[in-house]
């Protein structure tokens, strides 16, 4: 296996934190980000890993972990955004412009101060970006103790959560709280985007969070199945990403590496793409398989 892993790979204590960060911050975005396309929550997942970068700028500042700002920034906005949309009458996405334009304001200025500031070197393109060969063996345990809340939300409110994407007036009649499950939905959204965006950074978090749930949706055909197929897409293109820029430190000419989540992202996208083609070439080949006979029994 030389010709895919390069020497020194198992050996290597930041190669073994980044395979069990990144491992289990896909998994939790693949399974949260499933519920996140069903509800069309797509846009809200964004804002929050935009503002994910207020929370990790403020981090680096006070000397803390960034995955403790991009959690309790992205949290608190779950909160605020929750808030306004329920006194709005188009509340959600007036909920998601607002808090996201001042939490970037924010952010431009905590940005401004970690670049003019010595003791934060290269703040900027951790944040935005993610380095996940530098983050420390202390990460792993905070890692965890944001994934499980964000997994435990949809093992619990999994047939709620479900049924108030589909039809919100269906769940409602049938008695779910569905300012409750959407309150702990966005929730979940948030604590995946956080997890995102210390594996791939801030300004790519959506990719990791939407596209596996993405690509499951197309290929899988129930909710259960596409939950399972989008965190195994987001941890094989993650343990896949880490190979490929541990391996680029070898490739000339200048022998310094690509970032591991350019190698996400492009493996994510190349997927979807993928996925998409197959589909409208089912579309296409479809009407011209069928006979009369099967046409008519279709109808």
């Amino acid at each position: 296996m030389t010709w895919l892993f390069a020497p020194g790979f198992f050996a290597s204590s930041p190669v073994h934190v980044a395979l069990v960060v990144g491992g289990i911050s896909a998994l939790v975005c693949g399974i949260v980000g499933t519920f996140t396309v069903l509800r069309g929550q797509s846009y809200s997942g964004h804002a929050l890993a935009d503002l994910s970068v207020t929370g990790g700028s403020a981090s680096f500042l006070a000397n803390i972990s960034p995955l403790v700002g991009f959690a309790g920034t992205g949290v608190l906005a779950a909160g605020v955004m929750d808030m306004i949309s329920n006194r709005q009458p188009r509340g959600r996405d007036l909920a998601t412009g607002i808090v996201r334009g001042a939490g970037l304001g924010l952010a431009a200025l905590f940005l401004y101060w970690d670049a003019t500031s010595s003791s934060t070197t290269g703040a900027t393109i951790t944040i935005l970006f993610g380095s996940m060969f530098t983050v420390g063996n202390d990460a792993v345990p905070l890692v965890a103790a944001f994934g499980l809340p964000a997994l435990a939300v949809v093992a619990v409110l999994y047939r709620p959560l479900l049924l108030s994407s589909v039809s919100p007036e269906l769940a409602a009649a049938r008695g779910v709280r569905t300012r409750l499950a959407g309150l702990a939905c966005l929730l979940a959204i948030a604590l995946a985007v956080s997890l995102a965006a210390i594996t791939v950074g801030a300004i790519l978090a959506t990719a990791l969070l939407v596209g596996p749930a993405a690509i499951a949706l197309r290929l899988a055909s129930t909710p259960g199945r596409a939950t399972l197929a989008a965190a195994a897409v987001a941890v094989a293109a993650t343990w896949l990403g880490i190979v490929l820029a541990y391996d680029s430190f070898t490739w000339p000419p200048s022998h310094n590496g690509w970032p591991v989540s350019f190698f996400v992202v492009a493996l994510v996208v190349g997927c979807y793409l993928l996925t998409y083609l197959r589909s409208r070439a089912g579309r296409a080949v479809a009407p011209e398989s069928q006979d009369p006979e099967h046409a008519c029994s279709v109808a």
